[in-house]
């Protein structure tokens, strides 16, 4: 197994950086986000070590995210469809194809994983669904 990193340190700081500029200028995630983060550098920094730690197998991020995402009131799968569609332009800025197929892999993985854990947590007994007919049924 190649443990060579698909990108740069660099590369996921652009990649956080104009990505959730790209949240907070729009009309749905913006206020989303805005409401419930209050320290913005702190949260990029975190960000990056969260994709650091994925893409490059840095080990510099520990945290539980999900449940900061289940308690967020009134999500709707749309907004995680909104969230992978901001995410998948941000990532049409690199020319470096490996790191974008596996950015977009794991935020794929990621977006459907709290978007079950929230039905999850808010209806528990109901049935998950997928938040996009574009992403693969959990069932394979």
């Amino acid at each position: 197994m190649d443990d060579t990193p698909v990108c740069t340190e660099d590369e996921i700081t652009t990649l956080v950086h104009h990505f959730y500029r790209r949240v907070r200028q729009d009309d749905v995630l913006g206020p989303i986000f805005d409401a419930h983060i209050d320290d913005w550098d702190e949260h990029l920094e975190r960000m990056v070590r969260f994709w650091s730690s994925l893409l490059r197998r840095a080990g510099t991020y520990s945290g539980t995210p999900m449940p900061k995402h289940v308690a967020l009131p009134g999500i709707e799968g749309p907004m995680f469809s909104r969230w992978l569609e901001l995410f998948g332009t941000t990532l049409a800025e690199f020319d470096n194809p490996p790191f974008v197929a596996q950015a977009s892999d794991f935020a794929r993985r990621i977006a459907r994983s709290l978007w079950y854990g929230y039905q999850i947590t808010h209806t528990p007994d109901q049935p998950v669904t997928e938040f996009d007919a574009h992403v693969p049924s959990a069932e394979h």
